[in-house]
């Protein structure tokens, strides 16, 4: 099993059509056939199931795609880092983020980071909070930027931002233009939120906040993306709460309005390894700190 045929495989298992797959890959579709059918020999798996009509990926199948794209990334990782250490670069700092972190000074940290550090070079990763503290454990990532959780022994976590949570309305909404906003007004709206499966932080700290206020918000569409969210709440199919930086960063698209009953913020911690963290995290850090000073509530993250 060599890169080739991962890719290949990856292709496959992706566009689940061999035709599609030959024509992304620039190879014609009876090689990729035959490749398929080679890799499945060696691995002694079967990893598709194929008829004449459809490709869906086996079990199996779907264990392997998930590894494939890790060992291609980690692959092109050091195929990167080899290029960019034989012109006289030092090396990287590969950090996982939770999707919210683009708002909330990341890009600017990135880019203030190798201009101070011309040897260093920051990759991101995005992931969940739940995996980050697996991929530190693992050294597959150096530093992690995520929610509020339990973190694992090994790992030690400090919080960088703490911003309130807003009422992200349709700019047509009754309550859209005010200054403060009940939440118990929002008892009878339609609410959009997050699967529990996919952010179980959030999604518990949003009902505790209607729980609060006295009722049970009728989630009636979920999504997992804050960007999905925000579309549907601009079209008009719901109301949903929001940390204060995004929903700022879509405005006009939606209306944010205060909350007037204090509660959760949410929360992002920076995650390291206990234990000799890399030196070029905890520089890292430093400069996203200082990105984000300013933004809502932080506090100072481990100092080298």
């Amino acid at each position: 099993m060599d890169l080739r045929q991962l890719r290949n495989f990856v292709a496959v298992a992706e566009e689940l059509h061999f035709g599609r797959a030959a024509a992304r890959l620039f190879i014609s579709q009876p090689a990729l056939s035959f490749d398929i059918k080679k890799l499945e020999e060696q691995l002694g798996v079967q990893l598709l199931l194929r008829t004449n009509k459809s490709v869906a990926l086996t079990p199996a199948g779907q264990v392997l795609l998930d590894e494939a794209r890790n060992l291609l990334l980690q692959a092109e990782q050091a195929r990167r880092l080899t290029l960019r250490s034989a012109q006289g670069a030092l090396g990287r700092v590969r950090v996982g983020f939770v999707s919210s972190m683009l708002y909330q000074g990341l890009p600017a940290a990135v880019r203030r980071f190798e201009a101070e550090h011309p040897g260093q070079e920051v990759v991101l990763q995005e992931m969940n909070s739940a995996e980050q503290p697996q991929a530190l454990l693992r050294g597959q990532i150096d530093v992690g930027l995520a929610h509020r959780g339990i973190v694992p022994a090994g790992l030690v976590s400090e919080r960088l931002r703490a911003d309130p949570f807003l009422c992200c309305l349709p700019p047509s909404h009754p309550l859209a233009g005010r200054e403060r906003v009940d939440l118990s007004e929002l008892r009878d709206e339609p609410f959009i939120l997050f699967p529990r499966n996919v952010s179980p932080h959030y999604h518990d700290l949003i009902i505790a906040r209607c729980v609060g206020a006295g009722f049970s918000p009728q989630i009636r569409h979920e999504a997992r993306l804050w960007q999905t969210i925000v579309a549907m709440v601009a079209h008009d199919m719901g109301v949903a709460l929001l940390p204060e930086p995004l929903c700022r960063a879509w405005s006009p698209q939606v209306s944010c309005v205060s909350i007037e009953q204090p509660g959760g913020p949410s929360e992002i911690h920076a995650l390291l390894m206990e234990e000799n963290p890399p030196r070029a995290a905890r520089l890292f850090l430093d400069v996203l700190r200082a990105a984000t000073a300013g933004e809502g509530d932080t506090t100072p993250l481990i100092t080298p």
